[in-house]
């Protein structure tokens, strides 16, 4: 193999480039364009959801699985947690408020009790 830089082949920074050149290009496609963008009505709300669909692919595994095994006891201060702060959020509204009260349950129990 072809050595570029520093034990770098040159096949490895053709890639390199051409994926921040696709990058790039891709991002700023709606500024390159001097017409306005107006989504479709379907599309719009459907991006109302993704915010949320994110963080559920985000933080729902984390919650129940370790090391990408699912979890086999109780004993886990994430169950806790979650079914605390879940409770907060739907009482008080408030992000804030909800992730206090859920790491005020997870705290003591992983720390304090090896959950």
């Amino acid at each position: 193999m072809n050595m570029a830089w520093g034990g770098t082949d040159l096949w490895t920074v053709a890639v390199i480039a051409g994926l921040a050149l696709v990058t790039v290009l891709t991002r700023s496609f709606f500024f390159i364009s001097s017409k306005n963008w107006h989504l479709p009505h379907w599309a719009q709300r459907g991006l109302q959801y993704a915010p949320i669909a994110a963080l559920s692919a985000v933080v729902v595994p984390e919650i129940i699985t370790v090391q990408g095994v699912l979890i086999s006891t109780w004993q886990d201060a994430r169950l806790f947690s979650a079914v605390v702060g879940t409770a907060v959020y739907f009482w008080r509204r408030d992000v804030l408020f909800t992730i206090i009260a859920g790491m005020a349950v997870y705290l003591p129990l992983h720390l304090g009790w090896g959950w």
